[in-house]
């Protein structure tokens, strides 16, 4: 077909329903062709450059935002997606892990160690990530799966596709992130293959992360933290939740008995790392954003329009300037 049409007839066609509006079964009858031949016959006018088609540019981020919340809370990195309005929390997802993408990926550099936890939000980003890389990266899951059944968000499978998506090795952790008993977790731990991989944290330069909250955790909707245990979390200032473990309004792991049984990255060996990316989205994660600011714990963030404008609201206000002295007359 694509040799059965001249340059001229091609352009008419174009003509007809790019400028002069036609729909595509008027442009049918006065070109004497199908309608569906219509559709073909565009898309043969847009392989040949005679249709080309610009797009004014669109810029899916709030730099003003931005550089407030960088001003305000110090992170090295922000990145703050545009909210339609009337968005859900999944349509937040979706953007934040679309537009996000390409973004984070600038932040990997080829040959990294990089940390990967789970969620929604870091799903949605790492489908969105571009194929084919060869970065020859190193992707380390950063906490246990959840429970036996293990979902498209836990940090295995966001891990592997991470690694799959920008090229690499994936090295996984193979445990549950919660273990009944102490005395069972430090056996895990102990045997080679849990420790070769948790000691790969210790060399990891990068690490994609969540932040949850005790009411809003992917452990307490899978029912992993029982409600005696969330009790204790509660008592013990819980207000947000990094790789599995839950810290207080300063950033402090909460210590209770739940501290003694998860194996994931520890928050020592996230404060060591060069660069710890939040990937959140919504509004209610902004105490846990504060907490895990001020404990060191996380150096940048990806998030929403919506979930930023909270956490602006959240921040210190500015001090007032202090007024000057008059000046003495005569002086």
């Amino acid at each position: 077909m694509a040799n059965d049409y001249s340059d001229d007839q091609l352009r008419m066609v174009a003509r007809l329903y790019y400028i002069d509006g036609m729909g595509q079964s008027d442009v049918a009858r006065f070109a004497k062709v199908s309608q569906a031949k219509v559709s073909r016959l565009l898309a043969l006018a847009r392989e040949r450059g005679i249709v080309r088609i610009t797009i004014a540019d669109y810029n899916p981020r709030r730099p003003e935002l931005e550089r407030e919340l960088e001003r305000r809370f110090g992170f090295g990195t922000v990145i703050v997606i545009k909210s339609n309005e009337g968005s859900d929390l999944a349509s937040l997802r979706r953007s934040v892990g679309h537009f996000g993408a390409s973004l984070v990926d600038e932040m990997i550099q080829p040959r990294d160690t990089v940390a990967v936890a789970g969620g929604r939000t870091l799903q949605e980003l790492a489908q969105n990530l571009p194929e084919g890389g060869n970065k020859a990266l190193t992707i380390v899951q950063a906490m246990g799966s959840v429970d036996s059944q293990i979902s498209t968000v836990d940090s295995q499978e966001v891990g592997r596709l991470v690694a799959q998506r920008l090229g690499g090795k994936f090295l996984a952790m193979n445990t549950p992130a919660f273990i009944p008993t102490k005395r069972t977790r430090d056996a895990l731990l102990a045997l080679p293959q849990v420790s070769s991989v948790h000691q790969e944290l210790d060399r990891a330069n990068v690490a994609l992360v969540g932040l949850g909250t005790l009411s809003n955790s992917v452990f307490v909707e899978r029912g992993t933290v029982a409600a005696t245990m969330a009790r204790e979390l509660e008592r013990a200032g819980a207000i947000g939740e990094i790789c599995g473990r839950f810290i207080d309004a300063e950033g402090r792991e909460c210590d209770t008995g739940w501290r003694d049984r998860v194996i994931s990255v520890e928050l020592d060996q996230l404060r060591r790392m060069p660069q710890v990316v939040a990937v959140v989205s919504g509004a209610d994660r902004t105490s846990a954003i504060c907490a895990a600011v001020k404990g060191g714990l996380v150096k940048s963030l990806l998030i929403d329009e919506i979930g930023a404008a909270a956490l602006l609201g959240t921040a210190p206000a500015e001090p007032e300037a202090k007024p000057r002295a008059a000046r003495r007359a005569g002086r």
